[in-house]
């Protein structure tokens, strides 16, 4: 059954098959998390969102038409949305209260280097208006084609272009800092010596 295609399992949870939907909770569950994490900045939104798409797999399974979109696209047009409901649900978050995403680097400087400019980054994410950090999210994190993640928000493609465009304006301009800063400390872009 682990060779499975998706749409098979997705039927057998229909007819009640709790095996068939503990490997899709293993084939895409931590996709599903991550997606919600930065969409959300809560492990615990996000964990509580990634188990609430998957127990609608189980309870709406039976609605599920094969053929009509890909199941990991259904999936994260689920999470999608129940991302959007909680965010305009909660309002504006406090920033500050957004934790430091971890970090795999060896070094010590290096790990808090890198954890001070991913937390700047989630941070101007999480300030972005919610459908465009769900653009974002989806084809800069989640890897989906521009067509994809028009499908998973349920807009044209013009718009989910339109929507990446103004997000990485304002990223661009958040970020500003931090690119200066980037580039002074590795010299690259910096005025060449002139040999004479």
């Amino acid at each position: 059954m682990i060779e499975a295609s998706d749409d098979e399992l997705v039927l057998r949870v229909a007819s009640g098959d709790e095996a068939a939907c503990r490997i899709l909770i293993d084939r895409h569950f931590a996709r599903t998390l991550s997606l919600a994490r930065r969409m959300l900045g809560s492990q615990q939104d996000a964990e509580e969102v990634a188990q609430e798409v998957f127990l609608r797999v189980w309870t709406h399974a039976e609605r599920w038409e094969p053929g009509r979109a890909q199941f990991r696209t259904w999936l994260h047009r689920v999470a999608t949305n129940l991302c959007l409901d909680r965010l305009r649900r909660r309002g504006t978050e406090d920033l500050d209260s957004i934790p430091d995403p971890a970090s795999e680097e060896p070094g010590p400087h290096e790990q808090l280097e890198s954890r001070q400019l991913a937390q700047r980054v989630d941070t101007a994410l999480q300030a972005l208006p919610a459908r465009q950090r769900a653009a974002v999210t989806l084809t800069h994190y989640q890897g989906y084609s521009n067509i994809e993640a028009a499908e998973v928000l349920g807009v044209t493609v013009e718009a989910v272009e339109s929507l990446l465009g103004r997000a990485r304006r304002q990223l661009r301009a958040a970020l500003a800092t931090e690119r200066d800063e980037w580039l002074r400390k590795t010299g690259v872009g910096a005025p060449r010596a002139r040999h004479e």
